[in-house]
């Protein structure tokens, strides 16, 4: 029997290394084994392990694993159910790809509500995994990061607003979409799970273009057009949630809508100093002669950038720390006196082009 129990340990083991030479990575501890266990099965889990690093036609991954292709095909449309691999369409068949961790099996994981598995455990292991030493670190990336972040297109300064490019506006980027699919916040599901969550909407994460096909096809969002992706990014900027998309200047394949409490991006930087998001291309400015000392900015940003500050006299006023700032213009827009406005950075950052650059630029800054 021990042998059994070590030939399986060491299937799920070698599954925990496969995902960790991702270029997002994934440290090894009891944390991560644990959520495995319960997420794949032994069969799963051995197939998970053999994947290569790019997209795997059936054959190929018939041969890595030594299973027929017909017993293959259950598995992996199984895996698929579950948002342990995407099945991608190429013409009359299938490539397949492992999900990653983040972003990747813990968003399907929690963008529905499943009876198959124990989701308040799973949100807690989720969430001591995410929050043990060196977890986000490695996730987050180094000089290029898995996110990067949006401004609120409303607080842009007109003097810039013709030199912004489409990459850097929420709008514009739904609008090359085509469309997409709404789906639930998994980060916000998961706190949920554990008595945490805020009153923030749920249905405010949204999937884009080809990407959102596999959303929609395996259940996990509803289709959206256009005009409805523009309606919860307006819905979810009155509420003062953070815009956050995939860090690709091409065809960005999500945008986020979050919160400091929930996101387990922001939670990173709020409770680790760990930055998983890029911050956009602007920064606020105060103008304190039309400073109010209401507080507003300071309460409205979700990452502790800006603090009140007493002067001597007994008059508090804003102050940035610049170092912690991503540039949302979640403050600068809930300004009630147009003190606070958003100024170009002096040294812009470019994203990688597209998904492929990007995890090229991870993985060698990894030494991957």
């Amino acid at each position: 029997m021990g042998h059994v129990i070590n030939a399986k340990e060491e299937i799920f083991h070698a599954l925990a290394e496969r995902l960790s030479k991702a270029p997002e990575g994934a440290p090894i501890n009891e944390d991560l084994m644990a959520i495995l266990h319960r997420l794949y099965t032994e069969s799963e889990a051995l197939v998970g392990s053999k994947f290569s690093l790019i997209p795997m036609s059936l054959d190929k991954i018939a041969s890595a694993t030594g299973i027929e292709e017909s017993e293959l095909k259950i598995i992996l449309d199984g895996m698929s159910d579950k948002g342990l691999v995407l099945d991608i369409p190429r013409k009359d068949s299938f490539y397949y790809m492992l999900a990653p961790v983040l972003v990747g099996f813990f968003e399907y994981t929690f963008m529905r509500t499943r009876d198959q598995v124990n989701m308040k455990e799973l949100a807690e292991l989720f969430d001591t995994y995410f929050h043990s030493p060196g977890v986000m670190k490695e996730i987050a990336g180094l000089d290029t990061k898995i996110m990067r972040t949006l401004i609120y297109e409303n607080v842009m300064p007109l003097a810039v607003e013709t030199e912004v490019l489409d990459y850097e506006k929420a709008t514009e980027i739904i609008r090359q979409s085509g469309g997409g699919a709404i789906t639930m916040c998994a980060c916000r599901h998961e706190r949920s799970h554990v008595g945490k969550a805020c009153d923030a909407p749920m249905e405010v994460c949204m999937s884009l273009g080809g990407a959102a096909e596999w959303i929609v096809r395996k259940g996990l969002g509803k289709p959206a057009t256009v005009d409805e992706l523009l309606k919860v990014l307006a819905e979810t900027q009155e509420l003062g949630l953070v815009h956050m998309c995939d860090n690709v200047m091409n065809k960005p394949t999500y945008i986020c809508n979050c919160c400091g409490c929930c996101c387990n991006v922001l939670r990173g930087i709020n409770e680790q100093q760990i930055y998983a998001t890029h911050p956009s291309n602007f920064i606020p400015s105060f103008e304190l002669e039309n400073c109010i000392g209401c507080g507003v900015c300071a309460d409205k940003c979700h990452i502790q950038a800006i603090a009140m500050t007493d002067q001597g006299n007994g008059i508090e006023i804003p102050v940035l720390k610049n170092e912690v700032c991503i540039g949302c213009g979640v403050c600068s827009a809930a300004c009630p006196s147009g003190a606070l406005t958003m100024l170009r950075r002096e040294v812009l950052a470019i994203p990688p082009e597209n998904a492929r650059e990007k995890f090229k630029r991870m993985a060698l800054e990894k030494g991957r």
